[in-house]
């Protein structure tokens, strides 16, 4: 399975603003300079995260991005399908079925395809523990990034 690196992005963003939790809105061009990303770039990325309930944007001199619910809500699951879509990573198009393999099977493709099934239990324990886990687990396991992210950040200029 390969995701885009608007994951990443997108992570590493809400990551970010939660552990910065700004009473303000964070402007997109100081978020764009912490990533050394272009504005628009960024702001493409981080609309899927507003428009699923993850981010608030606010427009204006004074606005911002931050995040919609607190980090412990919010799952790495649903950034994931935010960025992503929710298409399932593995589809099966029984191809078992086709050519000279498929003829003459009678029953036995009534069930479904030990390649499918399988793929369909791996797929869902990644998204089991993609939805266990939340955006306060990932600032967690970094502390010594969220104080360089607080210490840092205030010099930004803007």
């Amino acid at each position: 399975m390969r995701m885009g690196e608007g994951v990443e992005w997108g992570l590493h963003c809400c990551v970010t603003l939660g552990w910065l939790d700004e009473a303000a809105p964070v402007p997109i061009r100081r978020l764009a300079a912490w990533f050394d990303l272009p504005q628009e770039y960024l702001k493409k990325r981080l609309q899927p995260l507003t428009r699923a309930g993850i981010l608030t944007s606010s427009p204006g001199v004074r606005g911002g991005w931050s995040l919609a619910r607190p980090p412990g809500e919010i799952s790495v699951m649903e950034v994931v399908t935010a960025l992503e879509g929710p298409l399932e990573a593995f589809r099966c198009t029984e191809i078992r079925q086709r050519g000279i393999g498929g003829r003459d099977a009678g029953r036995e493709f009534d069930g479904p395809c030990g390649i499918s099934s399988m793929m369909r239990r791996a797929e869902l324990a990644w998204r089991r523990e993609l939805a266990g886990s939340t955006i306060a687990d990932l600032m967690e396991h970094a502390p010594e990034s969220a104080a360089r992210t607080r210490r840092n950040y205030s010099r930004l200029t803007d």
